[in-house]
């Protein structure tokens, strides 16, 4: 079954349970459910703070302040944040056309020779890579400059490589091209290799990926990547990337990615301008901050998984780090959020957090530092998360996340938070979170 289909399917069964529910027919909350922070008054059974505006600490968009944040927008500006341009982009379904480079078989033997030829080729026509079946070890790097490119799988090959962000630049180095034999000067992906193996800080960061894209246009469908790092080490600060994409117009499609912490950087390389990223019936999995970055994403009909064999408790998904004075970082519509059984044992995952990436001297700026936004909407949410307070305190600077319920506030004060809620659905032991209207959306 397709995520896509799974997805539907799930959120049909949650919705037919809660219409069923003996509670549900006397209008309180779901079967099993806990009200977050208890009824509304008037005795209804509604969870008080789960309608708009919220509480300060889960705050819900009003259908109203719901309406601009819609793919449409996320996708309708492209060049610098101070100042956006109307550039409307409407992805379309991947193609899988005929490839023009093949991986496995007869082709190439790495994904990374196959990307170096797509280079070497050139123009402005997109070029498609197939990967056949397999277990493809070791890293890939799409450089900037590269064409219009697509790759894809046949049969979902996997690509897998274990690199932890603690090791110093040297030691990555010779990791990710030992005895020089996966990058040499004059390669395409050489300066991206050279910018992480002579860097002055102390570990590799954001380097530690398995795929690297860089290029515009890039488009990535019927993958598994893996930072096979997993459950190797303890449940401090191990940053070990999947996936990052640094440029506009990024597509991914049916993609597994899979690590703990950082899986998925989404990320706006030149933190001047936008970069836009679109994910769609695809599957992530983590335990830290595992969907993170600057860029103007939208996540359909997607799969969020938290894990609890690294890090037991206090587990986060999202942790965007969106311009401070930019109204559309991450958009989560129609998807499915769940947690494994260690959550659901004791529920304290968090759906997300802000990252005031920079601001670890300073404190949180406002207004200069980054200020994640990012909206959860018509989607369902599984047990394993906190009710009351799903959102944790900032990354970097600990700031207490804290948003307005206001009337007429603004969704996007730099003293506030931007993580939201609006029409999600709280799978059968939980509650429903509907807004001000009292809407429950699946579609």
């Amino acid at each position: 079954m397709s995520i896509a289909r799974w997805i539907t399917t799930a959120a049909t069964v949650a919705v037919t349970a809660l219409a069923s529910s003996p509670a549900a027919a006397a209008g309180g909350p779901a079967a099993g459910g806990t009200a977050a922070g208890g009824t509304a008054a008037g005795g209804t059974g509604r969870p008080a703070g789960l309608t708009a505006p919220g509480t300060v600490t889960r705050p819900v968009l009003s259908r109203a302040e719901a309406a601009p944040f819609v793919p449409a927008n996320y996708f309708g500006f492209s060049g610098p944040y101070a100042a956006p341009v109307a550039d409307p982009w409407r992805p379309a379904p991947i193609r899988e056309a005929p490839p023009d480079f093949v991986v496995g078989g007869r082709g190439f033997a790495t994904v990374q020779e196959a990307v170096n030829a797509a280079f070497r080729k050139g123009g402005t026509k997109r070029l498609y890579i197939a990967i056949r079946p397999g277990t493809y070890t070791g890293t890939v790097f799409i450089p900037a400059g590269t064409p219009p490119l697509t790759i894809y799988g046949i049969g979902n090959p996997r690509l897998a490589f274990t690199v932890d962000a603690i090791i110093t630049p040297a030691a990555w180095a010779e990791l990710v091209n030992p005895g020089g034999s996966r990058y040499a000067q004059g390669d395409p992906a050489w300066d991206m290799f050279q910018s992480c193996a002579t860097r002055t800080s102390t570990n590799a960061g954001l380097c530690a990926t398995v795929v690297w894209g860089q290029s515009t246009d890039l488009q990535l469908k019927g993958l598994t990547i893996t930072n096979t790092l997993l459950d190797t080490v303890d449940r401090g600060t191990h940053q070990a990337l999947a996936l990052r994409t640094d440029a506009d117009r990024t597509q991914l499609e049916e993609m597994h990615l899979i690590s703990r912490q950082d899986t998925f950087l989404a990320n706006a390389n030149d933190v001047e301008r936008i970069a836009r990223v679109s994910v769609r019936n695809s599957y992530i999995e983590g335990d830290t901050d595992f969907v993170f970055g600057r860029a103007a994403a939208v996540f359909d009909h997607t799969r969020f998984h938290l894990v609890s064999t690294r890090k037991p408790s206090g587990g986060v998904i999202f942790a965007p780090n969106t311009a401070p004075l930019y109204p559309y970082g991450f958009l989560v519509t129609h998807s499915l959020i769940t947690a494994d059984a260690g959550y659901k044992a004791a529920p304290t995952g968090f759906l997300g957090r802000a990252w005031d990436q920079g601001a670890g001297t300073t404190g949180y700026l406002p207004g200069v530092t980054p200020n994640g936004q990012l909206v959860i909407r018509n989607s369902l949410i599984g047990e394993g998360f906190t009710t009351t307070a799903p959102w944790a305190p900032a990354a970097t600077t600990a700031r207490p996340f804290t948003a307005s319920i206001e009337p007429g506030r603004d969704l996007n004060d730099v003293n506030h938070n931007r993580l939201w809620e609006y029409a999600n659905l709280m799978q059968p032991g939980a509650t429903p979170a509907t807004t001000s209207q009292g809407e429950l959306r699946t579609n």
